[in-house]
């Protein structure tokens, strides 16, 4: 990937792809699929300022696996690869891996 530095709370995000077959095993077309609301983190900005006007830094970093609202962010295409960038605040919360 290109060098992108996300600016204050902003974080950039590549879309984690969703099952491709139901349950019954079913293949679903791309047209039909919903697109995943489940991503890794790629790269985070410095933080935001507080209002005494301290960075206040982000609580998500790169390689974070993250869940997001379905119309968070917007989507930009760097180096051919589809990523979005959003706010820190569109991010519902981390997934964390089981022990």
């Amino acid at each position: 990937m290109a060098k992108f530095r996300p600016l204050h709370d902003r974080v950039v995000v590549k879309r984690l792809t969703g099952e491709e077959k139901t349950a019954g095993g079913i293949i679903i077309p791309d047209t039909a699929k919903e697109k995943p609301m489940e991503g890794e983190v790629i790269a985070v900005g410095a933080g935001a300022r507080n209002e005494q006007g301290a960075i206040v830094a982000l609580d998500v970093k790169a390689g974070d696996r993250v869940l997001f609202g379905k119309w968070s962010g917007t989507e930009v295409k760097i180096d051919g690869e589809e990523l979005l960038i959003m706010k820190e605040s569109d991010i519902m919360g981390v997934i964390e891996k089981a022990a």
